[in-house]
């Protein structure tokens, strides 16, 4: 993404998703890591005119730095700075896995 350019919040989250060092994206504890649209919601990636916040469930035997680094690597080049928060960690042979606000919001989407 060039900067300057509104951020699309489904793109990030769909290139964050088809990451192999993330099994799903994680909205944090209460929720707030979320991107709030007109009629629905996008858990796991927070866009704010200052930063992004994109959390996610990393899939082992990845390491945070490589999680991290994968993920930024995802968004593309922004404006602002790119925070990325590892709420959980997948074993390897896992099916994907979400965040229960991700799995309830692609029921809705269905």
């Amino acid at each position: 993404m060039s900067p300057g350019v509104e951020i699309d919040a489904d793109r990030v989250a769909t290139a964050v998703r088809a990451l192999s060092a993330v099994a799903g994206l994680h909205s944090g504890r209460f929720g707030e890591i979320a991107t709030l649209l007109r009629g629905r919601r996008i858990p796991g990636i927070r866009v704010h005119d200052d930063e992004i916040t994109i959390g996610v469930i990393g899939r082992y035997p990845a390491t945070a730095v490589e999680i991290g680094d994968d993920v930024r690597t995802a968004v593309g080049p922004v404006d602002r700075p790119v925070h990325v928060r590892i709420g959980d960690i997948a074993s390897p042979a896992s099916a994907t896995v979400e965040d229960p606000d991700t799995i309830a919001l692609a029921k809705e989407n269905q």
